[in-house]
């Protein structure tokens, strides 16, 4: 063969090894959006709300991106209301000023502002979600954040047929804002949601609502994979749909080793990724969720949404007459814990995790009700409603978190401003009680402050979360913003570091930005400080947040510049 043919035989070989490489080396791309914040009118339960919309959807706008991409997304803020976005979930990776809650990373953007969030995806697949972190704006200003592998990637399971993002809420037949202003006036807990609804819609159990509940096509054997996102307020629920069974495959964008099950528990802020193939006699099959309500005595929304799995040969609901009825769904009694815990307890990394070890900084946070004796001048009749004339309060290790007002925690942190906050959140509570027993009344009222724990770049960190039965023991899910986080382990009672660290799980445990804290007991994760900034822990009930279940880390910069807070945004909103 002459030189001059191998040489082009050569340069066509790279070229088709350049071709087949190419889907991998594909460039990350950069996805602009805008959000216009505004009233629109929304009807449900047989009445029109003036609802605050994005875009005048609800639910808001479902954003897909890959892995290693970035979004730059304009906010427009047209409602009466501050208003901050949150991308739930995403790491933001020295990008601290676009996480989103209003007077911890940014001050809100006020009526008629607007600010452009910037934040690059780094590592995550799966699904997230962003919402309002302002007020109860959140009940209606949510949408799914789905993040695809990078191209030239795959799932690690069998590509599905399609994707359906399950938006499950809580709906009000009245203003959030309202509702929450209320509870804020009388000390007493907010009135319970009128229904729980499936991207919006409530579905055929509900006044008004049959004609637009969700329909989920599918052909008969194909498999769909349903991204479920608890986007609702204050309310753990249980979700199944009928006859089907769920293979679970993530949750909180991050991959699980899959397992079967017939019934998955969210709490709010948690997703979930289960796969369900059409294996069933084609008909019409109710998806449906309820209430997990742990907390016993509280009142909550006992009632069940739906959507409808519809096989695309299962006879029309016109002709099909009770044939065409959708197959109900079986789900669990409220107070099923033992159905919750098998659930959360069956979550496993799908390898060896890389679970921090030598721990820098360990902390023990209790989480939990309280309550606050009537203000001195304070009308009883009116501003202490809640138990035996009091004000319903939560805190974390007896800390009942404030929430600046003239600055953002972060402002002040990088600024140096003094007086917004102080450095002293204890790292242990300020006395040792029988957490989950009968609890002294005299450890009921906690302290109002704006304290934040100090953690140094690059701390290895165990946080154990242990829930209290003041006023009531309850299942919290508990949210770290900025983090992943492994769940080494849960437990009921109270943690006892003589015998429950023998049940720590280093070697696959799941990883999450949210955990569900069982009612009356304990959970413990670690994770390590390699991004700077301040970051919110809260709990995602939103009354408990409003009542001040929270805390703030402050994670210093590093050494570098890979390891430090990038400068803050020229358009940052100002307070």
């Amino acid at each position: 063969m002459a030189l001059s043919s191998i040489s082009t035989f050569f340069h066509l070989g790279l070229l088709f090894l350049f071709a087949n490489a190419m889907p991998s080396l594909a460039s990350p791309k950069t996805h602009y959006h805008d959000f216009v914040v505004q009233a629109t009118p929304v009807k449900r339960l047989c009445n029109t709300h003036s609802t605050i919309t994005v875009n005048g959807q609800y639910p808001g706008p479902t954003l897909e991106v890959n892995n290693g991409d970035t979004l730059v997304v304009n906010v427009v803020n047209r409602a009466q209301y501050n208003v901050t976005i949150h991308w739930h979930g995403v790491r933001q990776m020295r990008t601290a000023w676009a996480d989103g809650p209003e007077f911890v990373t940014q001050c809100p953007i006020r009526p008629g502002g607007s600010y452009t969030y910037r934040f690059t995806i780094e590592g995550q697949e799966g699904t997230l979600w962003w919402h309002a972190h302002s007020s109860w704006l959140r009940a209606t200003v949510y949408g799914a954040l789905i993040i695809h592998p990078k191209e030239g990637s795959s799932y690690p399971f069998q590509k599905p047929k399609r994707e359906t993002p399950i938006l499950l809420g809580e709906w009000w037949n009245a203003n959030p804002i309202d509702v929450v202003r209320e509870a804020t006036r009388t000390g007493a807990a907010p009135n319970v949601s009128d229904a729980y609804t499936i991207n919006g819609q409530p579905g055929d159990f509900y006044n008004c609502s049959s004609a637009d509940t969700v329909i989920v096509p599918t052909d008969a054997g194909e498999t769909n994979l349903l991204r479920v996102i608890n986007s609702g307020m204050n309310q753990q629920l249980f979700f199944t749909v009928a006859n089907h069974k769920l293979t679970v495959v993530g949750a909180d964008a991050s991959y699980l080793k899959p397992f079967t099950t017939n019934v998955i528990m969210l709490g709010p802020g948690q997703t979930t990724d289960v796969l369900i193939t059409a294996n069933q006699p084609p008909a019409r099959y109710y998806i449906a969720a309820c209430a997990y309500a742990s907390a016993q005595g509280a009142p909550f929304d006992n009632t069940t949404t739906t959507a409808i799995l519809e096989y695309k040969t299962a006879p029309c609901p016109a002709k099909g007459g009770a044939s065409s009825k959708p197959v109900n769904a079986s789900l669990p009694k409220f107070n099923d814990t033992a159905t919750a815990t098998a659930f959360t307890t069956s979550l496993r990394s799908p390898q060896k995790a890389e679970v921090p070890t030598d721990i820098d900084e360990s902390l023990f946070f209790t989480v939990g009700l309280g309550i606050n004796q009537c203000p001195p001048g304070a009308n009883k009749a009116s501003n202490c409603q809640g138990p035996n004339g009091t004000r319903f309060a939560a805190s974390m290790n007896n800390i009942s978190f404030v929430l600046p007002s003239n600055f953002s925690l972060l402002q002040a942190h990088h600024q140096g401003i003094p007086g917004v906050f102080t450095t002293d959140f204890p790292a242990a509570p300020p006395v040792k009680f029988d957490y989950t027993g009968n609890v002294s009344q005299s450890l009921w009222q906690p302290v109002p402050a704006t304290k934040v724990y100090k953690l140094k770049y690059g701390a290895k960190v165990q946080v154990v979360l242990q829930g209290t039965s003041i006023f009531t023991a309850e299942n919290h899910p508990i949210h770290l913003h900025g983090y992943d986080f492994y769940i080494v382990a849960e437990g009921f009672g109270n943690f006892n570091p003589q015998t429950d660290t023998a049940k720590f799980n280093l070697v696959d445990p799941p990883m999450r930005n949210t955990a569900s804290v069982p009612v009356g007991g304990w959970a413990v994760i670690r994770f390590v400080a390699d991004n700077p900034g301040t970051w919110l822990l809260h709990c995602h009930l939103d009354v408990h947040i409003t009542w001040g279940l929270a805390m703030s880390f402050l994670v210093e910069d590093g050494v570098g510049v890979l390891q430090t807070l990038e400068a803050p945004p020229e358009d940052l909103p100002v307070c």
